[in-house]
């Protein structure tokens, strides 16, 4: 994917909210800053700490990363906390 079609289909999100599919097959969406569980010691995190996702941003080749203290972190290293 080039920038330019990158930046037409950025056009249309927004890095403070996610949509995800529950358990249950609902469409549910996320509003920033929302918990996450660290599964494996990453970063500055240890396995099973719970911090905040301040932003969700893409990668250009659309890999999800969540951003934590002004750092990226791919989505992978984390199981989100839903209450």
């Amino acid at each position: 994917m080039n920038d330019k079609e990158l930046a037409e289909l950025l056009k249309y999100s927004n890095p403070k909210e996610l949509y995800i599919v529950t358990w249950n097959n609902l469409l549910k969406i996320l509003f920033c800053p929302f918990k996450v569980s660290v599964l494996n010691d990453v970063g500055d995190f240890k396995k099973n700490q719970i911090v905040w996702v301040d932003e969700v941003k893409v990668t250009s080749e659309l890999k999800t990363v969540y951003i934590i203290k002004n750092r990226a972190y791919y989505y992978h290293h984390f199981d989100i906390i839903i209450e």
